[in-house]
């Protein structure tokens, strides 16, 4: 092709050169030696010029003669054609010799443009390739430096600007191979940065939480967040922002369960607690730092459906962890961490009435611990009190006292010193228990965001319960418990009857530290009152019981010949050790109020009267003779001795006498024997023997009958004694018959 080609070129410059203008064959001729094929133009003009020279033959045969004239005339001019061609010899060598220095000049003026050529296109080609180059050496010491987001946006220039000006060139396709593979390194390398992080703010949880909750620094200056931001913008510009999003949030999420998880010991201590909630704190400021500081990469949603997953996981741990819980310092340093955890967070803009409301469920369950504790104290205090007045043998020591229980006699003030309080030492000591209880209480509702009135609520619905329900319990154990004398009964009824009066100071402790007036509008009354009453009715009881138990024992130790002809003339041992000990028991209350010593003391009386009736009438008594019946009436004449001379004063006349009336008037009618009188006059208002029941007379009128003579109470007149016997009899049938009609 290329030889076809310069063939047809050499064929149009030959055609030029015949067809031209000598004066215009010079760019003719230079086009030939501008070429590469000066020697085969060179064949072709000699061909040519044969071919001239053959026609010219040609020609000059068809003219030889005139050919030879011419000749003829060109030999005339042949000298002058010598002297010509020396000329045109002379002149082609001078010609040749100039034209040898001009191709030179021309060679070396080619080559020069060549060069300069050749450097034009290389320089054209570096400034191409340089930024390349650069922007690879850029790219390099990014890399090395791990300056991986400017890293990428250099890949992202290169491969869009740099490379494709460049052109095709190896190292071009090189670095082109390599952009896929740096862009997956800077994006691993990215995210295990994130890891990193993500491990980092994992461990640390707890310290950031613990600043935060300090309220130090912001978490920006306890971590360092870049990996984030980096990772974050490096995958937005790799386009793979979503799997980013979605990797975040899903490790967070596994880190909440993790942090959320507390440990098993958690209760044991309040350091437990504190870690925990530490590590909550960090999770949630990191996370709220995340959604304030990026676009989008948690978003609101996400960090209020982790804070609900929180917030219920949370609660349920210390609803479960707090009920191990028995101390109740322990119960307020929580509730105090809790309410700090609260705040903290709150100031995060995290909702947090769930915590609040828990903490009021909490206060019931540190009410119960509270009254646990309380009750020890109080049974410590029962248990280690003397029950006896307090010797007071200065103004100091009494100064000392009253400061710790509101107490006032303008009476016991004028005495002088030494002199006794009233009450024992559980006084002061409960009083002071109780103030601690309203105090303990008052910390608790300490900022709960609670009103006055909620707290003084509060404060007295939970004194009530250690009133009603806790001291009450105490001082019923006190009461009931073994080995208690009548002296400390006693003494417990005068100390419950200060307590009761000093419920009203109670009111008013709770009203001072509460700021709530006692008056309010539904404002809860302290039940004081009534669990003091309770108790010493309680005590009261007691004190009855026990003297008809003292009572009992004495009685036990009666020994009455059943069988004896005849009584003695002064009361029995046992019976005057009973009202020896009565009148000792008795002396004792004079500090009680009138009426607790007027019913103890007949209420003794009373059963005094049908304890010996009982003793009378019991099964394992088969006989009783007349002489047994004298002796026995020598006893309750001693009893009723007892009771007319008033051993407890504020009886009216005769009144404690009634306690024996029953007995008296049954004792009257045996020995007396004045049947008649009973049987006529039963069930009138005015009958002599009122008291006496017919079923009672029977039952001892039948052991009075004796079917062995040798017992019988008619022996020493035993002439008389068919006659005695048959009396007996028609009594013991008209009873019958009074009790049949009575019946029917």
């Amino acid at each position: 092709m290329a030889s076809a080609e310069t063939a047809a070129e050499h064929e149009r410059i030959l055609r030029e050169i015949e067809s031209t203008d000598t004066n215009c064959i010079g760019p003719t001729l230079r086009s030939v030696y501008d070429g590469q094929e000066h020697g085969l133009f060179m064949d072709k003009l000699e061909g040519r010029i044969r071919n001239h020279d053959r026609e010219i033959e040609k020609m000059c045969n068809h003219h030889f003669q005139g050919f030879v004239d011419s000749i003829t005339e060109l030999l005339k001019v042949r000298g002058e054609a010598q002297k010509l061609k020396c000329q045109v010899t002379e002149t082609n060598q001078k010609l040749q010799t100039d034209g040898k220095e001009l191709l030179t000049s021309m060679d070396e003026l080619r080559q020069c443009r060549l060069q300069q050529r050749n450097i034009a296109t290389t320089i054209d080609k570096l400034t191409h390739c340089l930024p390349v180059l650069e922007m690879y050496s850029k790219l390099q010491e990014q890399m090395r430096s791990k300056r991986y987001y400017p890293a990428l946006r250099t890949l992202e220039q290169l491969e869009e600007s740099c490379l494709p000006q460049a052109g095709s060139y190896r190292f071009c396709g090189i670095m082109s191979e390599n952009i896929p593979r740096l862009r997956t390194h800077i994006r691993d390398v990215s995210m295990s940065d994130l890891k990193d992080f993500l491990e980092s703010i994992r461990k640390h949880s707890d310290k950031i939480g613990e600043t935060a909750m300090k309220q130090i620094p912001g978490a920006q200056d306890l971590v360092d967040f870049s990996p984030v931001y980096r990772c974050l913008h490096i995958y937005t510009v790799l386009g793979a922002r979503d799997t980013f999003e979605n990797y975040y949030r899903k490790q967070r999420r596994k880190q909440a369960r993790l942090v959320l998880q507390p440990h098993s010991n958690m209760h044991e201590t309040l350091e437990g607690y504190r870690r925990y909630f530490n590590q909550i704190v960090g999770f949630f400021v990191v996370e709220d730092h995340i959604l304030h500081a990026t676009q989008g990469l948690v978003n609101r949603a996400y960090v209020e459906e982790l804070w609900e997953l929180a917030l219920s996981k949370t609660i349920a741990a210390l609803r479960t962890h707090s009920s191990y819980c028995t101390d109740p310092d322990l119960i307020l340093d929580l509730k105090n961490l809790i309410v700090l955890f609260a705040d903290t967070l709150q100031g995060y803009g995290f909702p947090v009435n769930q915590l609040f409301d828990m903490l009021l469920e909490m206060r019931d369950q540190y009410g119960e611990i509270l009254l646990k504790k309380w009750n020890q104290s109080f049974r410590q205090i029962l248990d280690q009190d003397n029950y006896s007045p307090i010797p007071v043998a200065s103004r100091e020591e009494y100064q000392r006292i009253a400061g710790q229980f509101p107490f006032q006699d303008p009476e016991l003030d004028k005495m002088p010193f030494p002199k006794k309080l009233p009450f024992s030492e559980f006084v002061p000591k409960v009083y002071s228990q109780l103030k601690e209880f309203i105090y303990a209480c008052l910390k608790y509702s300490e900022d709960l965001h609670l009103s006055s009135t909620e707290i003084d609520d509060m404060i007295r619905k939970s004194t009530n319960v250690l009133l009603t329900r806790t001291l009450s319990h105490c001082l019923q154990y006190a009461i009931k418990k073994k080995n208690v004398g009548l002296a400390e009964l006693v003494q417990i009824i005068i100390n419950t009857t200060h307590l009761e009066q000093s419920c009203h100071y109670l009111e008013e402790f709770i009203s001072n530290i509460t700021n709530v007036p006692p008056d309010t509008i539904n404002a809860t009354k302290l039940y004081g009152t009534s669990t003091f009453k309770d108790a010493r009715h309680a005590a009261e009881e007691e004190i009855y019981t026990n003297l008809n138990q003292k009572i009992d024992q004495f009685l036990q130790l009666a020994d009455y010949d059943w069988a004896a002809a005849q009584g003695g003339g002064q009361a029995s041992d046992y019976l005057s050790d009973l009202i020896a000990f009565l009148c000792s028991t008795f002396a004792v209350f004079t500090h009680l109020p009138g009426k607790v010593a007027q019913t103890a003391c007949m209420s003794a009386c009373k059963h005094l009267s049908t304890s010996l009736l009982q003793l009378l009438l019991e099964a394992d008594v088969r006989q009783v003779s007349m002489g047994a019946l004298q002796q026995f009436n020598v006893d309750v004449k001693e009893c009723e001795k007892f009771a007319r001379a008033g051993p407890v004063p504020g009886f009216q006349g005769d009144t404690l006498l009634l306690a024996f009336i029953d007995l008296r008037q049954l004792l009257d009618l045996f020995t007396q024997w004045d049947w008649s009188t009973y049987l006529a006059d039963y069930g009138r208002p005015t009958c002599k023997y009122l008291r006496v029941n017919p079923h009672t007379a029977l039952a001892l009128l039948e052991k009075m009958k004796d079917t062995s003579r040798k017992n019988n109470m008619f022996a020493p007149f035993r002439k008389n004694e068919r006659d005695k016997q048959k009396l007996i009899d028609t009594v013991v049938k008209q009873l019958r018959s009074l009790i049949a009609t009575n019946q029917a």
